[in-house]
Order: C-alpha cells, then structure tokens, then sequence
C-alpha cells in the first residue's frame, strides 16, 4: 500500500487513515488528559487528519467540546501545522438528542464558534452534517458556498448524502469530501453507488465508524472470519476492517474512532497489512 494518498484532486498527502475524534466527547468520554494522549498518539504515529463536528459533546451545553479538544492538543504538539482538521455543521444537541438543522443562519452561527473553538481563521473543510429535509440542499450548500468565498473554510464536505444530494451539491459549489458510515457490514455506499461516483468526480469519500462504529465495534470484531483472518495476519480485526476498505479503493479515507491510546495505536498499524485478493474475495463472500 502507498503510504500516503492524496486528498481529492489536491496535492494535499494525508496518511490513509485518520481519526474520527467522536468518541473523545461523548457520554462517557476518557479525561480530558488521555484524549489529548489518543490525539498525540495518532499524530506521532503519521496520522494527520482529524475528524470533528461542533455537536460532538454530550448536550447542546457542551457543543464546541470536541473541537476546543482538539485545538487544545493542536497547541500544545510541535507538529500541529501538519494535521489537518475537518469538522462539520447542520445538527443540534437538545437534551443530547440528535437533530438536523441546515438553515443557512445556523450553518453560520454554527461555522463562525467553530471557527473560534478551533483557534483559527479558517476551516480547512466545513461538512454538512447531514441534509435537512425542511431546507433545501441548496440553501444548506449555498451558504456553505458564501462562507468559503468568504475564506472563513477553505473546502466543503457533504456528510450522510446519497448521490442525489452530492448532485445537487455539485450543481453550486466544488465539493472536496463525502462522508458516510461505511464498513465491511454496512456496504451502503458501495451498492447505492455513492463510492464509485466520489471515484469518478475526485471526490474523496471519508468512511466513518469504519470498525462498526462506537456501540457495534466489539460485536462485529467478533465475527468467526474476521478473527480466522486475524490470527492468519497475525494483526487484530479491527486492522483487517480497516485494510478492507483501504483495498477496495484509493479514494476511500476510513476514520476510526478512538478513546484509548491502545485503539488508535492497533487503528493506524493496519496500514501495514496486505489482504490477499482471495482473502478479501473471503471477506465479502461471508460478510453481507
């Protein structure tokens, strides 16, 4: 495998497999000191794009938590100029539910205390969390769009799109990033087509919760031909997650998510593995 791959049609180089910062801020999350020791620990180990989004905290009192996070760790690492961070906008967190808001006037309020939780200027890539079915796509993306002419981010990234919305999107704006769940038991991405056009149009498809997400990675990491592959690779499931998708397209970005320093450090050796054609023939064979 190539060490580092470039980031859509830019001659950005990020290392193939980044950080989803999710679980640094939620219910239950690790003390403030061991995350910023799993966000160091991913930078010293080559990673250099991190995953956030201004709803990644515990309740709509707590919003901006994963990103201030992040920043805080960025200022305190010698390498921080290297990394990359990418969050999102378009959710909210009442009495820690989940719900989508993509009016123009929250993007913006939601983009410029992103701005001020990261400690800069501008946003390398603004994602919209998700379309809104009460706002049309376009006024989401549009404003998306003023933002960036504004330079407040530099790119935009669609998140939980199908390839209508990317359409849509497109049809306004350049988009550098599509980002849905995406693993080898969630195949949605691939069968809706929404991979294999990221591939054809140079947009780079980030696939969160890579090992099975926050609350499903043990139970899918139990399954008897991941851990028959596992023991063969001498390398744990989750690294064979991982390498499935690194091989099934250049274009693909998984971010796993990590709260323990032992999860990120097993997460970014899986770039070391080489799947065997027939062992990923193997894989998608007993894995629907």
């Amino acid at each position: 495998m190539s060490s580092y791959r470039r980031l859509n049609n830019t001659n950005i180089e990020i290392f193939p497999i980044g950080l989803g910062a999710m679980p640094l801020s939620l219910e239950g999350r690790p003390s403030e000191a061991q995350a910023i020791e799993v966000i160091n620990t991913f930078i010293n180990g080559g990673g250099n794009f991190i995953d956030s989004a201004n709803v990644y905290c515990v309740d709509d009192n707590d919003v901006g938590h994963n990103e201030k996070l992040i920043a805080k760790a960025l200022s305190q690492h010698p390498n921080a100029n290297n990394v990359i961070v990418a969050t999102k906008g378009g959710l909210r967190r009442p009495k820690g539910e989940w719900t989508v808001d993509g009016s123009p006037a929250w993007l913006r309020a939601s983009c410029e205390k992103s701005l001020r939780d990261l400690n800069t200027d501008s946003i390398f890539l603004y994602q919209l969390h998700a379309p809104d079915p009460d706002i049309p796509l376009t006024d989401s993306v549009g404003e998306l769009a003023k933002l960036k002419d504004e330079g407040k981010i530099q790119y935009i990234g669609l998140s939980n799109v199908t390839v209508e919305h990317i359409e849509y999107a497109l049809s306004i704006k350049h988009i550098m990033s599509v980002q849905n769940r995406c693993n080898l038991f969630e195949k949605t991405s691939f069968k809706n087509g929404v991979i294999k056009f990221c591939e054809n149009n140079n947009i780079t498809f980030i696939a969160h919760s890579p090992v099975g997400g926050h609350y499903q990675h043990a139970q899918r990491a139990d399954n008897v031909v991941l851990k028959k592959l596992a023991e063969k690779y001498s390398v744990s499931p989750y690294q064979i997650m991982i390498m499935w998708l690194l091989h099934k397209s250049p274009n693909i970005l998984p971010i796993p998510g990590a709260s323990k320093v032992s999860s990120i450090e097993d997460s970014l050796k899986a770039e070391r593995v080489e799947l065997s054609k027939e062992d990923m023939q193997l894989l998608e064979a007993n894995i629907k």
